[in-house]
């Protein structure tokens, strides 16, 4: 496990505009932790006593519904900071996190980061205003889903893995998402996205082998209403 002051992940959040001093001592009192895929991080009404920060993998962040389905809200990836809200308050949190692939993170105590905003005003900008990003982008989540078809938006998922995920050698999209996950997302019933994933690959915009998925007309998605 690397030192955070040598870490270029830190270049990703908030945690660099921490200085050298506060790298160094954060370091110290880090702790590293890897998660299989498919292993759950935290579930919704635990308290987080610090923060995770993403050194590598991918993984989801569910909110359970009134009808005991999970509503995938968010996809973390490499870079991202965890459990941000934990700094600020002493709520419990109102999310899971499910890791995608195999994850390797590191866990700063609550104790260790508390110092830091209250000595460090840029490192306690630059957290508002990730808090403030994730705000923004469930603002525009709300009116996706008012405002866009099931088709559009599964569109858009597609497009969004295939630019933030990247693909494999043989062209799939690197994160391999289940149908209940796609339907999650996109806010659907899971028949009805495995109805219109099918439709794209009878329109020649994706094709598939199992779970696993190719777009063939990225441009064509981008179309799609």
């Amino acid at each position: 496990m690397s030192k955070c002051e040598s870490c270029i992940i830190k270049e990703f959040n908030s945690l660099k505009s921490l200085s050298r001093d506060e790298l160094m001592r954060v370091s110290a009192c880090k702790t590293g932790k890897f998660y299989k895929k498919g292993q759950v991080i935290f579930e919704e009404g635990e308290t987080l006593n610090g923060v995770y920060c993403v050194r590598d993998g991918v993984c989801k962040l569910t909110k359970l519904s009134e009808n005991g389905k999970d509503q995938v809200v968010k996809l973390v990836v490499k870079g991202d900071l965890l459990g941000k809200r934990s700094l600020v308050s002493d709520q419990k949190t109102n999310l899971s996190a499910v890791a995608l692939n195999d994850m390797e993170m590191c866990f700063i105590p609550k104790s260790e980061i508390m110092d830091d905003l209250s000595k460090n005003p840029k490192f306690t900008m630059d957290v508002l205003k990730e808090m403030a990003n994730d705000l923004r982008e469930s603002d525009v989540s709300l009116v996706n889903m008012a405002q866009k078809s099931v088709k559009k938006r599964m569109a858009e998922i597609l497009m969004y893995v295939h630019d933030n995920f990247g693909t494999d050698d043989e062209g799939y999209l690197s994160i391999v998402l289940s149908r209940e996950d796609y339907a999650s997302i996109v806010g659907t019933a899971t028949e009805s996205a495995i109805r219109i994933l099918s439709q794209f690959k009878k329109e020649g915009f994706i094709a598939t082998t199992g779970k696993r998925i190719k777009i063939e007309d990225y441009n064509g998605l981008k179309w799609i209403e």
